[in-house]
């Protein structure tokens, strides 16, 4: 049977299995307790404080007397009564009780179905859709369009999301290629920088650093830039599409001025937390996180090793490589198949402009000065002011120079395309991430085992499952609308029960581990967008590339397994 029979096969089964879940499973209600700043007002009234808002508190009951309490639900028959009730506790603390639910094991099968047929279809598109349908229909909803999807997507979130991936990135990166500034910004670099082998591996890391953009971006415009040179150096084509690789992710995590934190922080919620209560929060959060990113600090450091010709963390993979391009002039192994990448190395640039390196570097400094200065002043990084002030004065700058208007639309036209399938991506992504939550995926997952897991072996375990995840499926950012709202909730109810002396550390840990955990496997994996456009903007085979990455991206993910184990026992 081809590949896709089995997709459609295993996509009806799965309907069909959550169609009979809805029918006859019962929903298992769960307790939910929430810990709020309570004072009593000026005029006598009990209120508390959310978001900056004091809210009255109406009633309080004994909890003991509470429909909310979860000796009453487990003997409830359909659904509460109630959706929330402020109790006070025996030991005279008020806390706001709510209900959710959950279907036990078949609260995972959005998540699950999602990586079962990117794993076997390698379409993310199609695996997602798949997973929103089942989860849909778990829900016993049937309209998935007017009651999924578009609830979905009209959030602000998913608004903001979509302006400043799809129009601002997208559209700067189209005004750089129609300009040719940053191939000329880095044409300059190599002209400058480039002696042999070594020199042109720096400058390949020099270049990764500078596209922190991450993922394709990265890849495409690092890629493209440096292979002639890096070919006329004769540096291997395995070593050269692994460091174009590990460094276009791992450095958009710890040099994160740009959409990760926007999109990551919609999956982290969790009710109750107070250091994740607001978007501005849990932006903090996220790079408060930074230095816990191990993965990333160490996999960018171990492509520096490699371009310095350092191969003793590389494996014989690389080892062979290096030495076969040295000895022989040969850059790619005997039996290697490189893959094409004639379309991306095609000049769009206007015949009458002349690209100067400064088109790049003024937005570029732009840029970063807001996106940084932002976060220093204000506590958050205004990452949509940081790339539309990039993104008018690349254009301004285009125009003074004499660029048509037509010619400036069709970079923004070229660079929207280039980001719309990506954009498709992301908004399912956030469905389906919605989806998981609100079936009680995460619930489920605390029951199973948050008392049953010790602390100090959930970042190891995330890690683990982020991993599988992201190889299977291929994207970094479709594993986190998966892993975050399962992974963070559990991480929280571990903290607590376990009573762990610095619970927000120990999220930290855990936030990083998925973080780091998914750009692991989607650096390695074989059907990785960004995987696939290293090999094929370096003339690597794919094969080769992702055999040769596998022994160092692993070493690095090993070494920071045990950092992790480290300081989630500090924590405690």
């Amino acid at each position: 049977m081809t590949r896709n029979g089995f997709t459609w096969i295993l996509l009806a089964l799965a309907c069909v299995a959550a169609l009979l879940a809805n029918q006859y499973q019962n929903p298992q209600w769960k307790e939910q307790s929430y810990l709020y700043e309570t004072f009593i007002s000026a005029d006598g009234k009990l209120k508390y404080r959310h978001q900056g808002e004091e809210i009255l508190i109406d009633e309080v009951v004994d909890y003991a007397e509470s429909p909310l309490r979860q000796a009453a639900l487990d003997k409830l028959e359909g659904e509460p009564e109630l959706s929330r009730q402020w109790v006070k506790k025996a030991d005279g603390e008020i806390v706001l009780l709510k209900t959710d639910y959950h279907y036990g094991a078949w609260s995972l099968l959005p998540a699950f179905i999602t990586i079962a047929l990117c794993l076997i279809s390698r379409e993310p598109i199609i695996a997602l859709l798949g997973g929103i349908v089942c989860g849909a229909f778990l829900m016993g909803q049937m309209d998935i369009i007017d009651k999924v999807l578009i609830p979905s997507l009209g959030t602000e979130s998913a608004a903001g999301i979509l302006i400043l991936y799809l129009w601002l990135l997208g559209g700067l990166t189209g005004v750089w290629a129609k300009t040719g500034a940053a191939q000329a910004f880095a044409q300059s670099m190599t002209t400058h920088f480039v002696r042999g082998p070594k020199s042109a591996k720096v400058v390949t890391w020099m270049l990764g650093i500078l596209f922190f953009q991450g993922g394709t971006i990265s890849t495409v415009l690092v890629g493209t830039t440096v292979r002639p040179i890096a070919d006329k150096a004769g540096v291997s084509h395995e070593e050269l599409s692994y460091v174009v690789d590990s460094t276009a992710s791992p450095i958009a995590v710890f040099l994160a001025f740009n959409a990760w934190p926007a999109y990551v922080q919609a999956f982290i919620f969790v009710p109750g937390v107070a250091f994740l209560a607001t978007e501005a929060d849990r932006i903090a959060f996220f790079f408060a996180s930074v230095p816990l990113s191990f993965y990333a600090i160490l996999a960018v450091f171990g492509t520096f090793l490699l371009s310095m010709n350092f191969l003793t963390f590389s494996g014989t993979r690389l080892k062979k490589a290096n030495q076969r391009a040295a000895e022989t002039g040969q850059l790619d192994a005997p039996q290697a198949r490189p893959m094409s990448s004639g379309e991306l190395h095609r000049a769009t640039v206007p015949e009458h402009y002349r690209p100067n390196q400064w088109e790049f570097i003024l937005p570029l400094v732009t840029l970063l000065g807001i996106a940084v200065g932002s976060f220093v002043f204000l506590g958050s990084p205004k990452v949509n002011w940081a790339f539309g002030a990039a993104l008018v004065l690349a254009a301004t700058i285009a125009l003074v120079k004499g660029m048509s208007l037509e010619n400036l639309l069709d970079g923004f036209g070229d660079g929207w395309k280039s980001v719309v399938v990506a954009s498709v991506v992301l908004m399912l992504a956030i469905t389906i991430g919605g989806i998981s939550k609100e079936v009680g995926g995460g619930l489920y997952l605390i029951d199973l085992l948050g008392e049953r897991l010790p602390y100090w072996t959930l970042p190891v375990t995330l890690q683990l499952i982020t991993m599988v995840i992201a190889f299977s499926t291929g994207t970094s950012w479709g594993t986190y609308a998966i892993a975050f709202p399962l992974a963070m909730p559990l991480a929280w109810v571990i903290a607590t029960q376990q009573q762990l002396a610095n619970p927000e550390l120990f999220m930290m840990v855990c936030f990083a581990t998925v973080l780091n955990g998914s750009v692991y496997g989607d650096q390695c994996s074989p059907i990785s967008d960004s995987t696939i456009l290293s090999s094929m903007t370096t003339g690597c085979d794919l094969m080769d590339h992702v055999k040769s990455q596998l022994y160092p991206a692993s070493l690095a993910a090993g070494v920071a397994a045990l950092l992790w184990t480290i300081m989630a026992v500090v924590s405690a």
